[in-house]
């Protein structure tokens, strides 16, 4: 009966809200997408791929004919913020249990994460010498486990978040740019 009243309180969201931009969607897709003057999409996916390679990353997948590529790494996402964090709370939390509080807290920190790139190019002309590139960035987190009180929070718990950091789209499509030079000149 409590759900039903619950449900009642809640504002339906329309279905035309899921398809709205946010305000700073026209930023991301700049930091993300490139023009650039080259031969061929073939020699630009080759460029693409090697500047991937030499940031640290494994092709994952590559399909020419539609002008995608797909790659990712592996690094660890522990960060001693989290790590501090999480023994604080923790003996916070002990304290107050060794007091009588009935919750004890031990906040998940972030073990490992997948660093993912996934570049697309299309053409802008006809003649099939300009090319746009997109490329996004995000990561994969696996989290560690935790406790709230009798909730137990398992291991292995994913995240997703995209990286919006402007500095790592700049230095993939300054080291593009480079790239595409030398390949167009046979450098």
């Amino acid at each position: 009966m409590a759900l039903v009243l619950l449900a009642g309180c809640v504002t339906p969201t329309k279905p035309e809200a899921f398809f709205q931009l946010a305000p700073e969607s026209p930023a991301h897709k700049a930091a993300e997408t490139r023009h650039f003057e080259t031969s061929g999409e073939a020699e630009l996916l080759s460029a693409s791929a090697a500047v991937l390679q030499d940031l640290g990353f494994q092709i994952s997948e590559s399909v020419r004919e539609v002008g995608f590529l797909r790659a990712a790494k592996e690094r660890s996402a522990r960060e001693y913020g989290q790590e501090i964090s999480r023994f604080l709370v923790g003996l916070l939390s002990a304290s107050g249990f060794a007091l009588g509080a009935n919750t004890l807290v031990l906040t998940p920190v972030d073990l490992h994460q997948q660093i993912n790139a996934t570049l697309v190019t299309r053409p802008l002309d006809v003649e099939g010498s300009r090319y746009e590139v997109r490329i996004l960035f995000y990561r994969l987190i696996w989290q560690g486990s935790g406790q709230s009180g009798d909730q137990y929070i398992a291991p292995g718990q994913q995240k997703m978040e995209m990286i919006r950091d402007p500095g790592i789209y700049q230095q993939f499509f300054a080291r593009l740019a480079k790239a595409v030079f030398l390949e167009a000149h046979k450098i």
